[in-house]
């Protein structure tokens, strides 16, 4: 596949619209987890590509050990400013191949968006290196809701108007790449609904927060935000339009 920025620094010029834009993640994926692994307030967690930040919030809020480890600096930084004053969070310069973190230091790994751009076969001999024998994996990502109409236009726009966005597309990812990342682990799935409320400019911005979006003067950036904008005028109720989410989590489990 081949992909015009480096994976590490594809996001650097579009920190703020990530940080305004991006959805977090439901508080009920905590309460899955207590439930599904014993997650307390005495594990240690690697967020694993922690971006701004918003992939560590629940476990920050959980009062967990948070160790974000972000190869890119704007973002890193930018995390470093959310949790500002958090005594239980610290970002980390490192990469899913070399986390630089301690071996055998690690109770779960948490993976958000970022595991899309791992090099599988590396990230997963470090996982094992980083994590205690009862370790737990978990990867999770809001996906665009498949059945809903607005989404369901949304993604139809980007496939015939952005023409990087059909190779970078997480969904492109199937459940047996999955299966075997977290092996020998036993995998469960798990779902839970998120949303977010936009209004037009918003939405722009939520599309701007992607690292395949066209930017402002690019050859197809007025095509592209006009589509938007007649998308949101289709959909939108008072102004608003509901951007819906299946939250999709999978932990792998088992000591090895």
């Amino acid at each position: 596949m081949q992909i015009q920025k480096s994976n590490t620094t594809r996001f650097s010029d579009r920190v703020a619209d990530y940080v305004r834009y991006r959805p977090t993640y439901p508080v009920e994926m905590i309460d899955r987890l207590e439930k599904e692994v014993g997650l307390n307030s005495q594990f240690v967690i690697a967020d694993i590509g922690s971006g701004t930040g918003f992939s560590s919030q629940r476990f920050i809020e959980a009062d967990a050990i948070v160790y974000g480890v972000e190869p890119n600096k704007e973002m890193r930084q930018a995390s470093e400013v959310f949790f500002q004053g958090a005594k239980n969070f610290k970002a980390l310069e490192g990469t899913a191949e070399q986390t630089n973190l301690a071996t055998q230091s690690i109770d779960l790994i948490f993976c958000g968006q970022a595991y899309h751009w791992f090099d599988f076969e590396k990230a997963q001999v470090e996982f094992n290196r980083i994590l205690k024998p009862t370790g737990v994996i978990v990867l999770a990502w809001n996906e665009r809701s498949r059945l809903d109409p607005l989404q369901q236009e949304y993604e139809q726009l980007m496939r015939d108007l952005i023409p990087e966005y059909s190779q970078v597309t997480h969904r492109n990812i199937d459940l047996e790449d999955i299966r075997a990342f977290l092996a020998p682990r036993i995998m469960q799935t798990e779902m839970l609904y998120n949303q977010q409320i936009f209004d037009l400019e918003e939405l722009k911005g939520r599309l701007k927060s992607s690292s395949y979006a066209p930017k402002e003067g690019d050859a197809n950036y007025e095509q592209v935000m006009e589509a938007i904008a007649t998308l949101f005028a289709k959909y939108q109720e008072d102004g608003k339009v509901i951007f819906r989410y299946d939250t999709l989590l999978y932990i792998g489990k088992g000591a090895l």
